[in-house]
């Protein structure tokens, strides 16, 4: 039943174009290795230039909100010599790629405390209904700003993630629990 059920899995994916699918604890490391696989599977597929650095920048985007916004973690630890906790944390998130009606899908989630919800869907919202070039004054100004409370970055990954997409980014949430929700983002390049 194993191999039978994990080539359905397998078939699934690959049926709705997915070339790319991750779930589980995310760090850099994950970042750069899955990121590397992606880099040589866009060489080979001879993407124009400006497409598969697009495709790169949203993925590089989508998994760094994963590592440092993502609700669902584990730690800090205990250091192998026992001197207290690193700073350290695992974030767990999902991350797919893959090739609809000739466009690239990135679409990442992750769960989010729900009262987060109203801010990121305004947020959201505003980067969505802008056009180029109001999604260019929004990522100038927040790079002049200080990052909100609570950013774990310069505040503009929503932004870029739009600039670089085809088409508006789609997001939505769904209820997990009396705490928690999960957030999803896809963007089409």
């Amino acid at each position: 039943m194993l191999a039978k059920d994990l080539l359905e899995f397998q078939n699934q994916l690959r049926s709705a174009g997915v070339m790319f699918a991750y779930c589980g604890y995310v760090t850099e490391p994950v970042l750069a290795g899955v990121g590397e696989a992606l880099k040589q599977k866009l060489a080979i597929d001879d993407l124009d230039t400006r497409t598969a650095r697009s495709v790169f920048a949203v993925f590089v985007e989508q998994m760094q909100n994963i590592i440092r916004y993502s609700a669902d973690r584990e730690g800090p630890r205990p250091d192998s010599r026992g001197e207290g906790a690193t700073p350290r944390e695992l974030r767990f998130g999902i991350m797919t790629i893959g090739r609809q009606a000739g466009s690239f899908v990135v679409r990442a989630g992750n769960l989010l405390e729900k009262a987060d919800i109203e801010q990121l869907r305004t947020k959201l919202e505003q980067i969505r209904n802008a056009d180029r070039d109001r999604l260019k004054v929004m990522y100038k100004e927040n790079l002049k700003s200080e990052p909100e409370d609570g950013s774990r970055g310069a505040g503009v990954g929503f932004i870029e993630i739009a600039r670089r997409a085809s088409k508006p980014i789609e997001f939505d949430f769904a209820d997990f629990d009396d705490r928690f929700a999960f957030f999803a983002l896809e963007a089409e390049i």
